[in-house]
């Protein structure tokens, strides 16, 4: 990456890897919260003089470390250090400056701050719109604050504050310290800052004390989930380094905690993403998910507004909560353009209960649950049952499914895919949901609903299987357009479907075979597109490229229908390309040249970190286990595998109904077979084992 990015709760920080904000800011450098920039410019000086960068490292996914070095002579250097994280709501910066000269030293350090206070579409150039204006800074005697008068009539301020005497302020937020150092001294400065919103905001504490509450909540959060060991180091860290980074990305807004789409522009709850991401959490910790389902089902439609795409049941694809949302200039207050969201909340809610028995919270959503099956079947085509999305918002998506681009539907001929469209993966979606939660209504005592959803999946099924078999490719097509046409591209869509269990065995066993192939596999992970379609271009953002969160639905499917050879060719090669990520983060997505290239290559303008690429890792330990509880029939049923290089695993405190369950996987070194042993099980269900 060539940015520093850390994030706690709703506020991150995206800086230059010196860790400063300067007049370049076409990269959106700054400190965000509620999608508004309260910083947008900071620069440390020392003597006039911009410092030279030796390190800038953030291993911990909550901490940055900067190293840098004024350099006068060879006989010595000031060096500088910048430790900065966020607690709380406030953005902590440690500044410690060492005198390495043999001499006494006379040293002025600067710091200069601003805020535009600019909506985040405003900083990303996705928007104009009419904006608020700055007011006079104040000034104290240890603090400056920023100030923003906004056109929603919100005063936002941003508050700067310092331990020590400063010399001087100025009216333009400059901030100078005269320093003299003995040789070997050290010299630290504690800044602060806190974006105010209508008077409120985080309040400070002790540098140390808030230190320790932030890396005592992160030990929580790890005592909390599901701890992973194996004789494969690469495996370890890489699922280590997605626990830390989900960690990061859990915000709450209300409802409970839920995963944020991603940094740096999408530290927003989204429908897809959050859902996708507590998909794939469900063996970290199954009832970390319950703020996800709560949060969209707060914000679920209730009426049809065709400047937001909303209607009544519809779960939301994104909320944003910036000057030109509140002000009404954006639909994204929450905007409802997905296709997806809701059939895959139906999906999440099955398979939270599948891992945790919870009835009171399936209860808690069964008015939710409902108006979404009611959504669907509102839109459904009468006979066939598919689903299918057409753009109303004049500033929505033309394309509502994950891969949301404008030209990620290309006809064999080369041509765009007209609307509406009905999307291959959103029909497995709908039908998996109404399989999974057809036994579980009908525990509730819903058993003319359970019935009527187990029929309508069936003639789904039926109806799938008729209209998206390509005969030509043996492959699933990735939609149909407005006149009921196939869209010809071998795509990894229909690949979701396996997890889905739609397709009937012959032709599941054909799309697990494809997807494995060259011309979809480039030998670090599935492409979104294959080299022999049209529209297939290894740069492009869905037609070619190879996305981590992609490969995971993938693989759930192929675990789930015992496709062991494919998943773990996949998992390997996802695992070597992990090797040339910074800090074995996945990041959104890399590109899909082949292994010609002789390493991953990265997208130019990814997301990193990711939620749904940091939780990734955990979609392989499903995989890997073949693990898929049963609340219904208290079972948890075991088909596991190894990958190469692997071979053994233990699993602790994989949460399972109200208890534990923990496992010691091994490769037997005489007959190569899988042993499993079950070294607790307090979930008071029957552990089963597929050999």
């Amino acid at each position: 990456m060539d940015y520093s990015v850390i994030k706690e709760g709703d506020l991150f920080f995206l800086t230059e890897k010196n860790g400063d904000i300067t007049s370049n800011l076409d990269n959106g450098y700054g400190l965000y919260t509620k999608d508004t920039r309260f910083l947008s410019g900071l620069e440390v000086l020392v003597d006039g003089e911009r410092l030279e960068l030796l390190s800038s490292e953030s291993n911990k996914s909550y901490l940055a470390s900067i190293h840098l070095m004024k350099n006068v002579n060879d006989t010595g250097a000031v060096e500088l250090k910048r430790e900065r994280f966020i607690f709380d709501g406030v953005l902590y910066e440690k500044i410690i400056l060492t005198n390495y000269f043999l001499q006494t030293r006379s040293t002025e350090l600067f710091i200069s701050f601003d805020a535009d206070f600019q909506d985040m579409f405003i900083v990303r150039h996705y928007r104009e719109g009419n904006v608020g204006k700055k007011l006079a800074p104040k000034v104290g005697e240890n603090e400056y604050t920023i100030r923003y008068q906004g056109a929603d009539d919100i005063l936002r301020e941003t508050l700067i504050k310092w331990d020590c005497p400063a010399q001087k302020i100025d009216e333009h937020g400059t901030v100078s310290f005269s320093l003299e150092l003995e040789p070997k001294e050290r010299r630290e400065i504690l800044v602060t800052v806190a974006p105010l919103i209508g008077g409120e905001g985080g309040k400070a504490l002790f540098y140390e004390e808030a230190f320790k509450l932030l890396e005592d909540s992160y030990q929580q959060w790890k005592s909390e989930t599901t701890a992973i060991k194996s004789d494969l180091p690469l495996f370890n860290s890489l699922y280590d380094r997605g626990v830390q980074d989900v960690r990061m990305l859990m915000t709450d807004v209300g409802y409970g905690d839920m995963p944020v789409a991603g940094l740096p522009w999408f530290a927003v709850p989204f429908g897809r993403d959050s859902l996708i991401t507590s998909l794939f959490m469900l063996p970290l910790n199954p009832y970390k998910v319950k703020g996800t389902l709560r949060t969209l089902a707060h914000y679920q439609g209730i009426k049809v507004n065709k400047w937001r795409d909303e209607q009544p049941g519809k779960i939301m694809h994104e909320i944003r909560f910036g000057e030109l949302v509140t002000t009404g200039q954006s639909p994204f207050s929450p905007y409802y353009g997905t296709i997806d969201a809701t059939p895959l909340f139906l999906v999440v809610v099955g398979e939270y209960y599948n891992w945790t028995g919870d009835l009171e919270l399936v209860k808690e959503l069964l008015p939710n649950i409902q108006r979404a099956l009611e959504w669907i079947d509102e839109i459904a085509e009468e006979g066939t049952g598919f689903i299918s999305y057409h753009q109303e918002a004049e500033k929505g998506f033309p394309n509502q499914g994950w891969k949301d681009s404008s030209n990620s539907l290309v006809h064999e001929n080369g041509e765009y895919a007209k609307s509406p469209i009905a999307l291959s993966e959103v029909q497995g979606y709908i039908y998996q949901a109404k399989n999974t939660l057809a036994p579980i209504l009908q525990t509730l005592g819903k058993k003319e609903l359970a019935g009527k959803l187990e029929e309508e999946a069936k003639r789904l099924k039926d109806s799938f299987e008729k209209s998206f078999w390509m005969e030509e490719e043996q492959f699933y097509a990735i939609a149909l357009d407005k006149d009921n046409d196939k869209v010809k591209s071998v795509t990894s869509n229909p690949g979701h479907l396996l997890f889905s269990m739609l397709p009937e065995t012959e032709r599941a066993e054909k799309v697990a075979d494809r997807l494995v192939q060259d011309d979809m596999f480039n030998g670090y992970g599935i492409r979104t597109m294959s080299v022999e379609a049209a529209g297939y271009y290894p740069m492009s953002y869905h037609n070619g490229s190879v996305w981590p969160h992609d490969n995971g639905m993938i693989l759930l499917g192929l675990s789930k229908l015992g496709y062991k050879q494919q998943a773990g060719k996949v998992i390997s090669g996802l695992i070597e390309a992990s090797k040339h990520f910074e800090y074995q983060r996945f990041p959104e997505l890399f590109c899909g040249h082949g292994e010609e290239v002789g390493y991953p290559v990265l997208y130019p303008t990814t997301c990193s970190p990711q939620a749904w690429s940091a939780a990734t890792s955990f979609a392989f330990v499903q995989s890997i286990l073949g693990i898929h509880p049963n609340s219904v029939k208290k079972e948890i049923h075991l088909n596991p595998f190894f990958i190469e290089g692997m071979n053994t695993l233990t699993v602790d405190r994989l949460s399972i109904a109200a208890g534990v369950l923990s496992l010691q996987v091994e490769r037997n070194r005489e007959t190569g077979k899988i042993d499993v042993a079950v070294v607790e099980n307090t979930t008071g269900y029957e552990v089963i084992v597929t050999k």
